[in-house]
């Protein structure tokens, strides 16, 4: 029986010594290995966060205290410590526990995450009700350096340091260099500095030099200047002092005992505190030190050779058909400019980035920038394409709006990950993206139904200059379509028919082109015909064609990965509409008015009828009634 058997929620831990804890900090990391190996998930960052989890939880009374954790990936041995042990092996698998914390899904996940920065938000939000609840708690946000690239987190922080709220904002710096001041002297100095008598002496020896007659303000000053002069030599929290934070740190965030004794003091201050704490990505686990970027977000593996266990294929994905797209297009064409948002190797951009490095831009976690500076680059001639994952653009929205519809700037947004994204759950799928663009003047959508198509729509995006333009496309690869060579652009707005029918008619939009086919053929078995349209383009969409099919066949099905509120069902019916239609029978298949939750694609796409099994089920019912 290990030292995690006797751990079931926070308040064991107290019962452990120190040296337990240690033990215990590699106990937890094993099991997370053990089952990350097995469902994928976000391995290194929660890998490097272990003993801060542990330390945390020691000092502070969850869930009454509330620990924020920022996005989520660093959570996996908070989730282990409250409860979810016996559930670990469940994570990210339908049914089973989140990859990020759920408020409903445990009372220890004081926030619901999946998108970054919004924990210093959240945490003040949480500090203020709390002390106008005239309550003991706190409120503790971690936050890893990647989220304190996007701007909500330096909002966050003004307005903390603004309205001075009881806030400790941990900043877990595992990856970006603030500083290289660590060490014994700077872990020492932040442990001394935070100690309760130090600060007492600090504030009571302020008041008594500002209350010294006629210099005392001037000498208060300069004793605060020298002191933060003597900081900043060994420290680097300038920053963090100018939004009025007491800055402690950076120091060992892998040494429980320093981290339990500094925690311990700061947890008595009464004002805005960040502690800056070094980690490891991959702690423990020498693939994941080694890799800290490949194991970030990992499918299943070896876990002694840290090697994927997935099934190699030569069916390109559609991200890898995106990006050599653009590389291929950006050598005949000198205005093709990349922007990405903290994913270069997410999108597809690695290679464009290494090719083309004067041409490619991260702007780290900050989409609403990158798609303002993207239309700055579109009014200076260039051709910028934004590869975002659809979940992260809905960041931008308003930059989409003011920034690039309004002047209808030439913006091109390669939207991955649409649709049903898999594991991650309802932060990360990219369900929303065709009801959120296909409102806005000035706007084209489309959606391709395979691998070719998509090289076709990159090439059509590319050339177009009226406006901005989307394209949306699945996480996961191709259906095995061989990709045409030379590449050509398409007709803006117009559809194609991929199979004729006289009995139903199949509007699909995107993957779910083959799905629609494959039914197709189920129908064909039982003598019905079904008349196929892919509809390439959610705007403008094709109206002649699809009128035209509709008042030839009025028994009508549209299928879309995609919300049906304000997604392309309703679209077409506004067409059929606005075109005086009447007399026919429309079915939508798509997503009902829910978040979907976390799961495989194949499970999720089954759940909510997403196949050709349902496509045909649903024509058959359509056939009988019209014909009953």
């Amino acid at each position: 029986m290990g030292i995690i058997d006797r751990v079931n929620n926070p308040r064991d831990l107290k019962t452990l010594s120190r040296k337990e804890l240690v033990k215990l900090s590699s106990e937890i990391r094993d099991l997370i290995v053990n089952v990350v190996s097995k469902t994928g998930g976000h391995l290194a960052s929660s890998l490097g966060a272990v003993e801060l989890a542990i330390a945390l939880h020691y000092v502070f009374e969850s869930p009454k205290d509330k620990i924020i954790w920022d996005v989520g990936h660093q959570s996996y041995a908070h989730k282990i410590i409250t409860g979810r042990r016996d559930q670990f092996h469940s994570l990210r698998q339908h049914g089973g526990i989140s990859g990020f914390t759920k408020m409903s899904e445990n009372p220890h996940d004081a926030f619901t995450t999946g998108h970054s920065s919004t924990s210093i938000s959240a945490g003040l939000g949480m500090a203020s009700a709390m002390r106008m609840q005239n309550t003991d708690a706190k409120a503790v946000v971690v936050i890893g350096d990647g989220s304190m690239t996007a701007g909500l987190a330096y909002e966050g922080l003004n307005q903390t340091g603004d309205i001075h709220k009881d806030l400790i904002v941990i900043l877990n710096d595992n990856d970006m260099s603030i500083s290289a001041n660590v060490g014994a002297l700077s872990s020492f100095l932040s442990r001394t500095l935070s100690a309760k008598s130090l600060q007492n002496f600090r504030k009571n020896f302020g008041d008594f030099l500002k209350s010294l007659p006629g210099i005392g303000t001037d000498v208060y000053q300069l004793a605060k200047r020298s002191e933060e002069s003597f900081k900043a030599f060994i420290t680097p929290g300038m920053l963090f002092e100018a939004f009025d934070f007491e800055y402690f740190g950076p120091i060992n965030g892998h040494n429980i005992d320093h981290l339990i004794d500094i925690l311990i003091n700061i947890k008595e201050l009464k004002e805005p505190v960040l502690l800056h704490v070094r980690t490891r990505k991959g702690k423990g686990y020498p693939p994941a030190e080694k890799n800290p970027v490949y194991f970030h977000g990992v499918g299943a593996f070896e876990i002694t050779t840290g090697n994927s266990c997935g099934n190699k294929s030569a069916i390109p994905t559609y991200t890898q058909v995106f990006g050599d797209r653009m590389v291929e297009s950006a050598e005949i064409d000198d205005r093709i400019v990349a922007v990405t948002a903290a994913m270069p190797e997410g999108t597809g951009l690695g290679l464009f980035a290494e090719k083309f490095p004067e041409r490619f831009f991260d702007v780290g976690i900050a989409e609403q920038h990158g798609v303002t500076f993207a239309a700055g680059l579109a009014v200076q001639g260039m051709k910028p394409v934004v590869a975002v994952y659809s979940t992260f653009l809905q960041r931008a929205y308003d930059q989409i709006v003011h920034d690039v519809c309004i002047e209808s700037l030439p913006v091109r947004f390669a939207i991955d990950r649409g649709g049903i994204v898999g594991e991650d759950g309802p932060t990360h799928h990219g369900l929303f993206d065709f009801a959120f663009l296909r409102h806005l003047p000035n706007m084209v959508v489309m959606a391709p139904k395979d691998e070719n198509e998509l090289a076709q729509m990159v090439e059509t995006a590319l050339n177009y200059d009226k406006g901005p333009i989307a394209f949306r496309y699945p996480r996961g690869r191709g259906i095995g379509t061989p990709l045409v060579h030379p590449v050509q652009a398409l007709p803006i707005g117009k559809a194609e028919v991929v199979a004729e029918g006289t009995d139903i008619l199949i509007l699909a939009i995107g993957g779910m082109v083959s799905e629609a086919l494959a039914a197709r053929d189920l129908l064909s078995a039982e003598q019905i015909s079904a008349f196929v349209i892919n509809c390439r383009f959610v705007k403008p969409l094709d109206a002649e064609l699809i009128c035209s099919a509709v008042h030839k066949i009025p028994r009508v099905i549209t299928v879309e990965e995609h919300v049906l509120q304000g997604g392309f069902g309703s679209a077409v019916l506004e067409c059929l509409n606005e075109n005086g239609m009447s007399g026919f029978q429309l079915t939508r298949i798509g997503i009902p008015d829910v978040f979907v939750e976390h799961g495989s694609q194949i499970i999720l796409r089954t759940r909510y009828g997403l196949t050709a099994e349902n496509i045909s089920n649903t024509a058959k019912a359509l056939v009988q009634a019209s014909s009953g």
